[in-house]
């Protein structure tokens, strides 16, 4: 449908967007920075001790499936967010309601891929996961992080940890 210039610009400015019936209730209620593929769901993440501004927050979503947990395309997506020292808050898109384990990163140099180091790959930037295990000698299990997802705005905090 093509309107009229004023009252499309009349339209955008009280924010209401010309789209296809049923996609305006979503994004009404969606929030304005979630990252990942746009769905009908999100959990709010809030991911504490972010050492600085500099780089990126990147946020991997895990399916319910040890198999795939931490293995090298095993994960339904990766999203970044720019870091903000201290809190870093974003929003995540989950496909759809069950369960999910989120990892969380913080790549100081924007590289697109956490940096390691010592003689056993040890992470070299801070790293979070949710439900905040503890970690001694090696990465969580999937069940100790996994978050049932039920509803929209669901709030995780997620702690980074440097080693």
């Amino acid at each position: 449908m093509i309107m009229p210039k004023w009252p499309r610009a009349i339209a955008i400015a009280l924010g209401l967007m010309v789209a296809p019936p049923g996609t305006l209730a979503s994004a009404a209620h969606a929030a304005p920075a979630c990252i990942g593929p746009a769905s009908d769901l999100w959990v709010t993440i809030t991911v504490d001790r972010v050492r600085n501004s500099r780089g990126l927050v990147t946020a991997t979503l895990y399916p319910d499936d040890a198999k795939r947990f931490l293995v090298k395309n095993g994960s339904l997506y990766v999203a970044s967010t720019p870091a903000t020292a201290g809190q870093t808050r974003f929003c995540l898109f989950v496909p759809r309601a069950g369960n999910y384990a989120v990892a969380i990163y913080h790549d100081e140099d924007s590289s697109g891929s956490i940096n390691r180091g010592g003689l056993f790959g040890i992470p070299s930037e801070a790293v979070g996961f949710s439900n905040n295990p503890t970690i001694l000698f090696g990465p969580p299990s999937l069940r100790s992080v996994l978050v049932k997802v039920e509803r929209s705005n669901q709030a995780l905090t997620i702690n980074l940890k440097k080693f």
